[in-house]
């Protein structure tokens, strides 16, 4: 199978993307270069991108930006790229992104995959205009032990510690949770929450949007944006193994993208 049929694969299904309009493209490579082997991972980082040049992967394909710009515009002109970019084109790996497509794609999408792995099951009782956002409905706990319980989760993946902010004795029963920027805490306010996971990218900063929800009793969890998404990508390298048949796929694990460092180091 060619790159661009792996693409396009994906963005024939994904009727709620404007093709003109999508980052989810290829980013590098040739379009035409037969691929056997494929290795999945949430951001194309240097150190992801040898690993997949390691695995003797065709294609790389990532769920975030390669040159750290979204829309990933124009690599060959800017200075910085060019230590990355001359690896990928002598390498001759192509990288193809899938974003807007996964992060809606029905029942296994990002926001799935994250809920799943959270212990939500069922379907959500809330789901926000574009999906993105949902709200899930559980028995009422205790906000502090529940925080601890998506502690206890995260900590596979390499988040052992989450920020709790609100009432840890305030009993929580209607959960929101969301993909990347869009998990906006105003957002899962007007979904009628009392308790949202957010990550650390985006619009949540403390000044304003955990302030207020924290003034009006609602609680909320912030986590690493890749912890929150690395459950995606283990779905999304299953779906690649499931319906591409005869590829090998490699998933390259990443989860939290940073180290919890305490005083004594």
């Amino acid at each position: 199978m060619k790159a661009k049929e792996v693409l396009d694969h994906f963005l024939s299904r994904a009727n709620w993307i404007d093709r003109a309009d999508t980052v989810d493209r290829i980013i590098i490579g040739d379009p035409e270069k037969e691929i056997r082997r494929c290795a999945v991972t949430w951001i194309p980082s240097f150190a992801a991108v040898r690993a997949a040049v390691k695995a003797k992967a065709d294609l790389l394909l990532v769920h975030e930006p390669t040159f750290w710009d979204h829309r990933d515009v124009s690599p060959e002109t800017k200075p910085e790229c060019g230590e990355k970019l001359a690896f990928l084109l002598k390498h001759k790996l192509v990288i193809i992104r899938n974003h807007d497509c996964w992060d809606a794609w029905p029942e296994i999408g990002i926001p799935w995959s994250w809920a799943k792995f959270l212990g939500l099951e069922g379907k959500p009782a809330v789901v926000g205009p574009h999906c993105y956002q949902q709200r899930y409905d559980i028995k009422p706990v205790p906000f502090g032990k529940f925080a601890a319980a998506v502690a206890k989760r995260t900590a596979k993946i390499g988040e052992p510690v989450v920020e709790a902010a609100g009432d840890l004795k305030k009993p929580v029963s209607k959960i929101g949770i969301g993909t990347g920027c869009y998990c906006n805490v105003f957002k899962f306010i007007e979904l009628g929450c009392d308790c949202c996971i957010v990550c650390d990218d985006g619009e949540n900063n403390y000044w304003r949007a955990v302030q207020y929800a924290e003034d009006i009793g609602v609680s909320v969890i912030t986590v690493n944006h890749g912890t929150s998404e690395e459950p995606g990508m283990v779905a999304l390298a299953q779906y690649v193994k499931e319906h591409f048949k005869g590829m090998k796929v490699t998933h390259l694990p990443q989860g939290c993208r940073f180290h919890c460092v305490g005083a004594k180091g």
